[in-house]
């Protein structure tokens, strides 16, 4: 298995193969999810939010953890799943349109005190004020492209409804790839499960897998570090610092297309 700091190497002596390269990630939107995803998005070119799939309840599409004095503690968006069995995450609607009010009061009463809660907290709280929507999939978007630009992060992030979509996991993912022109798909390290790296590698697309170990601590409130955390708790824990904390923050601009060190691949 080669990591990315070799694969590059070895790709960079091939001018015409990193002259077109093109990297894509597909993944179900979350709630203002944890640093990591960040690090994923930030990782590739395109990234494609896919929820044209089966919503899942208890699960991070409308919820997410914030540090409390207790611990992590959930945050979730009420969702209308009374007889809608087999609802797509995209059709998934909101059934408390006051939520994004009480999910701001939580945010600012547990992080008043954070360091940089004063500065960064507009930026925040645009967003929970813009996110009365009727639609889990619109919020999500609208969050992460938001957090995104907070974090000075440019990747194009686009809906899966915009492609045609094959029947099958492999097919569905491997198909977008290929409508894209992608060079190489990145996904999570659960995706080992049930991906069939076989057909990715006869179409000519490198498979990725994100390592998400080894990120840096950062002073957090509430007493032992927590890492699987929303990525609000960096941004109002270390402001303009936050994407030191990141994995992959700067390496677009690296010489040569220099990929982050967040990933390797299979």
């Amino acid at each position: 298995m080669l990591t990315a700091a070799s694969s590059v190497a070895l790709s960079q002596k091939d001018g015409n193969r990193s002259n077109r390269a093109k990297r894509v990630a597909i993944s179900q939107s979350n709630y203002i999810p944890w640093k990591g995803y960040f690090d994923f998005i930030n990782s590739v070119d395109e990234f494609i939010v896919l929820d044209d799939v089966q919503f899942t309840k208890r699960d991070w599409r409308n919820r997410n953890k914030l540090k409390c004095p207790s611990g992590a503690c959930w945050l979730s968006i009420p969702v209308r799943v009374t007889g809608r069995y087999f609802q797509r995450i995209n059709e998934a609607q909101v059934a408390d349109p006051d939520w994004a009010t009480r999910h701001w009061k939580t945010i600012e009463s547990l992080y008043a005190r954070a360091k940089c809660f004063k500065s960064h907290k507009h930026r925040i709280e645009e967003l929970y004020m813009r996110a009365r929507l009727d639609h889990l999939t619109e919020i999500n978007k609208l969050f992460l492209r938001g957090i995104c630009d907070l974090l000075g992060i440019k990747t194009l992030i686009r809906d899966s409804r915009e492609f045609r979509l094959a029947d099958g996991r492999t097919e569905r993912l491997l198909d977008v790839c290929q409508q894209l022109s992608a060079t190489s798909y990145y996904c999570g390290p659960r995706s080992r499960g049930y991906l069939e790296e076989e057909r990715f590698r006869e179409a000519g697309i490198d498979v990725v897998y994100m390592d998400y170990g080894g990120y840096p601590e950062y002073p957090q409130l509430f007493g032992p570090f927590i890492h699987d955390v929303s990525v609000i708790d960096l941004i109002l824990n270390t402001g303009d610092d936050a994407g030191t904390y990141l994995k992959t923050i700067g390496s677009r601009s690296l010489p040569g297309g220099r990929q982050p060190e967040a990933a390797y691949r299979a």
